[in-house]
């Protein structure tokens, strides 16, 4: 009673899972073995000896067996409990009927032999080995009296082989019955342990990071996470075509084939994010995986880091280059007060001209560093080009009036920080200035609203381009082709214009107003 006591709930929940479909069956057994000596009994040749005893205990047998088998046996006696009175039962009324049809000769053990392999099968423990102790004690008695009635009887030793039979099928098919119990217990765990595992990684994909779709071999969307919704920027549906939720995507799948695995990038109709795209063929249904990665987010995360190291970076040459660079410009101005030959006036402009180049230097790599200091607003663009193009020409002089044309329409607004922006617009337009013809309406600038809701500003310029082999150094720090360039400008308006969540690119292969460089920035319109 004790060890029943400790047993947990559990346990005895799967003992009854385990138990109530092998007793349905001996059930089913004990119930057409029943009948088949109440209906059959007399033509089988049993009875002969005894036939009232016999259609008696038939009678009884097809009770019991009826009586035991309903699920409120169960719930009354418990499990176990319904195991041990039935075995007995079919022990004790199949050797009376043996006993009633001529005793050993009847062929009844081979019965017993099969009642007791199926309570091995749903017994528990030593009481696998008290039923066949019962069935050996029952045989022998009935040989026994069977003798002392005067009654035709088999010798002892084929009964004792028999009862050996009895003791050997309940031993094995005890045995059998806890390895089948095992096994089943190790399947029952091992479906809980996959449900765990199929749910603990449907929330991982569903927490992910990038997005993942099932693409069919028609190009249906079989699956997606939450995020791949977000990237793509559009309402993904299972079932649905993914040309019609991101036809840049499909296009890009389509273009792949066959291939095991390929990445590409591409940007998102919906969204506008730029993405990478892999895409991995699995499983035997042609499907493809797509796994989306978001560019923009891994590209702000190594700036981060970036930014951080450059943040110590300039922290120490502001004190170690200008410092000293204050000291030689002053040097040199005092040198310019004293009356010298014309040798010494232009090595002082020579000094003078190379500090500041320092100091410009200097000065464009503190501002990077404070990049992440943007206070985006809304800009009237028509009104904020036409102040700059102002301070721009009284800064150049006289030869910038009418180079510079602003083409921006009133009603354009551009979300970004007030400084950051004049300060692209000083490199960009800078640059397109150096190189252009001086000519009228040289240099232009332009807006347009974007399909996607964003708004492009454009500086155009009739010089000579940017040669192909130099377009993907452009935006790299420290890459200049002038002579008295630092190499950071068109770098920290990049980096500026990524602080305040736009982009600048170099354009090309597209119409433009002129035939030189043509550079875009695009931005939100609300902060």
């Amino acid at each position: 009673m004790r060890g029943l006591a400790a047993r947990p709930p559990d346990s005895d929940l799967d003992e009854a899972l385990t138990l109530r479909q092998p007793l349905r069956y001996l059930n089913l057994f004990r119930l057409v073995v029943a009948g088949m000596f109440l209906v059959a009994g007399r033509s089988l040749q049993l009875g002969s000896d005894w036939p009232t005893l016999f259609v008696a205990t038939s009678f009884l047998y097809v009770a019991a067996v009826l009586a035991l088998g309903f699920p409120d046996s169960a719930r009354l006696l418990g499990l176990r409990r319904l195991v041990t009175v039935q075995v007995l039962v079919d022990v004790t009324l199949l050797t009376v009927i043996m006993w009633s049809s001529g005793g050993y000769r009847s062929g009844i053990p081979i019965l017993i032999l099969i009642a007791l392999a199926g309570a091995g099968l749903v017994g528990e423990g030593r009481m696998v080995l008290f039923y066949a102790a019962y069935a050996t004690v029952a045989v022998l008695l009935e040989n026994i009296f069977a003798m002392l009635w005067g009654r035709p009887t088999v010798d002892f030793f084929t009964v004792g082989v028999t009862c050996i039979g009895f003791f050997a099928i309940a031993e094995v098919a005890r045995l059998l019955a806890l390895r089948a119990a095992a096994n089943e217990r190790l399947a029952r765990q091992r479906g809980l342990d996959l449900a765990s595992q199929l749910r603990l990684n449907r929330q991982i994909i569903q927490d992910m990071q990038d997005g993942v779709l099932v693409v069919g071999e028609d190009g249906r969307v079989r699956q997606f996470n939450p995020r791949a919704a977000v990237l793509l920027g559009t309402g993904l549906r299972e079932g649905g075509p993914l040309s019609a939720y991101a036809p840049a995507l499909a296009r890009t799948l389509q273009a792949c084939g066959t291939r095991g695995s390929s990445s590409h990038s591409l940007r998102a109709e919906g969204s506008g994010t730029m993405l990478l795209a892999r895409f991995l063929k699995a499983g035997e249904a042609c499907e493809t995986l797509v796994y989306l990665e978001d560019l923009d987010r891994i590209h702000s995360q190594v700036q981060q880091v970036k930014l951080a190291a450059l943040g110590r970076l300039t922290a120490s040459i502001a004190h170690e280059i200008r410092n000293p660079l204050a000291s030689v410009s002053h040097a040199a101005e005092l040198l310019l007060d004293e009356k010298r030959s014309e040798m010494q006036a232009r090595l002082v402009r020579i000094i003078g001209n190379n500090a500041q180049r320092i100091d410009n230097l200097v000065g464009d790599v503190l501002a990077l560093g404070r990049r992440d200091e943007a206070v985006r607003e809304v800009l009237p663009l028509a009104d904020f080009v036409g102040d700059f193009l102002e301070e721009f020409e009284l800064g150049k002089g006289p030869d910038v009036q009418g180079v510079v044309v602003n083409r921006v329409l009133p009603g354009l607004e551009m979300a970004f920080d007030r400084t950051h922006m004049r300060q692209i617009l000083s490199n960009l337009v800078a640059n397109a200035f150096r190189h252009c013809s001086k000519g009228p309406a040289a240099v232009q600038i332009g807006a347009t609203l974007r399909d996607d809701g964003r708004v492009a500003l454009d500086v155009f310029d009739d010089g000579p381009g940017v040669p192909d082999t130099l377009r993907a150094q452009v935006f790299e720090p420290f890459f200049t082709t002038h002579s008295k360039g630092t190499g950071l400008g068109l770098y920290i308006s990049r980096e500026l214009a990524e602080a305040n969540g736009a982009t600048l690119e170099l354009c090309a292969d597209e119409p433009a107003a002129l035939s030189g460089a043509h550079f875009r920035l695009i931005g939100r319109v609300k902060p």
